[in-house]
């Protein structure tokens, strides 16, 4: 299969909410961010499909080796191919597709934050150096730009855990800083055996204010000059925070369900944002 057909069906499988803000990029903007896209979800499958840890570390292993024929010009993967057709039109920064990898490299290692500055360092590999590669490929003049990148990533993976606190926790996983459910008097056999209670709402309503706070960092600081240029970014943020709201608003359901946006809100959404833009 051709390499950049690959990156597509990879990406549009997944029905991630950013999936549908690629969709009004010109074409050579949408292959690279699509290949991008599809970089993160290989390396994300690795941790998600479970089994012999020894086995994912090589597959992580064998990743970072990709990376580094991407650059030398010889990758064996489709995806890697996708990449080394794109990295050099839009300068794609090694370092931080192998700080990608190490986002990942932390979910084998670690399935427990003790505070939110070591869950922060998580999020930045997970998702603040996807949005800083993202915008770039989006296209900036300015390098306050990558500043609202990182925050908006940041954002994006803290909306992500709230929302996949159930679903964390039936793989034996809590994201949430374990110095913050003591503060609010949540035990982690709470989480993992699913009890919900007034103090669960009021450590999940924290959760979801330094989210806002993420987003409106990130908002405030995207120079004007790069809006335009930043609208894929922005129907993002307008479908997370979307989410996030939905989540606030249903009282934190989010320990036996998984709470998601109807397609139609979507794309809803990701229009509104361009015409915004």
């Amino acid at each position: 299969m051709n390499p950049h057909r690959y990156c597509q069906a990879k990406a549009a499988a997944s029905g991630s909410s950013f999936y549908y803000s690629f969709l009004l990029l010109p074409p050579a903007r949408r292959r690279a961010i699509t290949a991008l896209y599809a970089f993160c979800r290989e390396v994300d499958d690795v941790v998600d499909e479970g089994g012999n840890l020894a086995a994912a570390q090589a597959r992580l292993d064998d990743w970072r080796q990709e990376i580094a024929l991407v650059f030398d010009g010889t990758p064996k993967h489709p995806v890697g191919m996708a990449l080394q057709d794109v990295h050099r039109q839009f300068e794609l920064s090694r370092e931080r597709l192998l700080e990608i990898v190490e986002g990942m490299a932390m979910d084998l290692r670690f399935n427990r934050y003790p505070c939110f500055s070591a869950l922060q360092d998580y999020c930045y590999h997970a998702a603040g150096t996807v949005g800083m590669l993202a915008a770039t490929i989006f296209g900036m003049t300015d390098a306050r730009t990558l500043d609202y990148a990182h925050d908006l990533g940041i954002a994006f993976q803290l909306t992500n855990i709230i929302r996949d606190v159930g679903e964390d926790a039936r793989r034996g996983r809590i994201y949430l800083p374990l110095d913050e459910l003591q503060h609010f008097g949540v035990s982690e056999l709470d989480i993992l055996q699913g009890r919900a209670g007034e103090n669960f709402c009021g450590l999940m309503a924290f959760q979801a204010n330094r989210a806002e706070t993420f987003y409106d960092r990130a908002l405030a600081n995207l120079p004007a000059a790069d809006r335009k240029r930043q609208r894929p970014g922005l129907a993002m943020a307008a479908i997370y925070q979307s989410l996030l709201h939905e989540i606030v608003q249903g009282g934190f359901q989010v320990l036996d369900r998984r709470v998601s946006l109807p397609l139609r809100r979507k794309l809803w959404l990701t229009a509104s944002s361009w015409l915004k833009g």
